[in-house]
């Protein structure tokens, strides 16, 4: 991390909000997709955001190593997230796709759409690393840092997902 960094981050932990909000902002493309994730949509991404800076914020007095800041604050989003999403506790239902005529190749949009129905029915904690890996493209040692969980429990995690989302897209097709 850099020096300028590492500065702001003891300045923010000092009070200065300004160094916080530049802090922030230097990642805030980062912060909005992860996010997004988990949200599924710009106005719930954003205020999970909304509710991280401020408890960044309140507690970054008690961030002991300012090297750990940004793995921090996306622990901080993670649960932010999370917490919200129990609180809005709507279920999305997904509308039947309509069939697919096998002539034409679906966009990587409609696959999107296809992928992501399949994993709405997995169990969340799978939901989670899958998502943190193909949709973010984070390696397993981010997920495991970021859910603060061990590595070997992100593989497991992942291996089991997959084939869970493999024998139930078989089973569809079949």
């Amino acid at each position: 991390m850099e020096q300028e960094v590492l500065d702001k981050v003891i300045l923010a932990q000092n009070g200065d909000k300004e160094a916080l909000v530049q802090l922030i902002m230097s990642q805030k493309q980062d912060y909005y997709r992860l996010a997004y994730v988990y949200m599924k949509n710009q106005e719930d991404a954003l205020d999970a955001m909304e509710d991280m800076i401020l408890k960044v914020f309140e507690n970054i007095k008690i961030l002991k190593e300012a090297e750990a800041f940004f793995s921090w604050s996306k622990t901080i989003l993670i649960n932010c997230c999370k917490q919200n999403l129990r609180k809005r506790n709507k279920l999305i239902l997904i509308q039947e796709l309509p069939e697919e005529s096998y002539e034409e190749p679906m966009s990587v949009h409609e696959e999107q759409i296809v992928f992501e129905a399949h994993l709405d029915k997995l169990k969340p904690h799978y939901q989670e690393v899958l998502r943190l890996r193909f949709l973010l493209d984070l390696d397993y040692q981010s997920i495991a840092n970021l859910l603060e969980i061990p590595l070997g429990t992100v593989k497991s995690r992942i291996h089991n997902g997959l084939q869970t989302l493999k024998q139930r897209m078989e089973v569809e097709q079949g």
